[in-house]
């Protein structure tokens, strides 16, 4: 039976978190619009809710082609977080579900321009100053796996 309410506010939401990379040190991150829910002009490495029914693995692949136009070549699940924030005044609680996913750079596009102005690739050196909030988090996390 589906919950009722809101993933996140109203129960406890599940959600993967991907950090696509091209297995030469680069990252993938897009920049979010004023479309999103949160966050507008910020980088983020990308994520999406679990639906019920759902597998988790199904749901990488499945978020990674709709936001970056791109297949999945290989993962590796990092760990998980206990994700509190809070959302129009509301407290908000995610199990984010991490992994690191090895894409193909050249073709990898905006695939939501509705949520998504650009992408760009990375370094660990070359971070934007405006990223996600979750992001600092991850990366003390799993920095030196990634």
């Amino acid at each position: 039976m589906k919950q009722q309410g809101l993933k996140g506010v109203d129960y406890t939401g599940v959600c993967v978190v991907y950090f696509c990379h091209d297995g030469k040190s680069r990252f993938l991150m897009a920049k979010r619009n004023n479309n999103t829910r949160d966050e507008h002009g910020r980088w983020d490495i990308g994520g999406g809710g679990v639906e019920f029914g759902d597998k988790v693995e199904d749901t990488v692949r499945k978020e990674i082609k709709e936001e970056y136009c791109v297949d999945v070549l290989k993962t590796e699940f990092l760990g998980f977080r206990d994700v509190h924030r809070e959302h129009k005044g509301k407290k908000t609680h995610w199990i984010a579900l991490d992994f690191k996913v090895l894409v193909d750079p050249a073709k990898a596009a905006v695939g939501e321009p509705n949520k998504f102005d650009e992408i760009g690739w990375f370094t660990l050196e070359t971070i934007p100053d405006n990223i996600h909030s979750q992001f600092p988090k991850f990366l003390e996390l799993y920095g030196s796996r990634l």
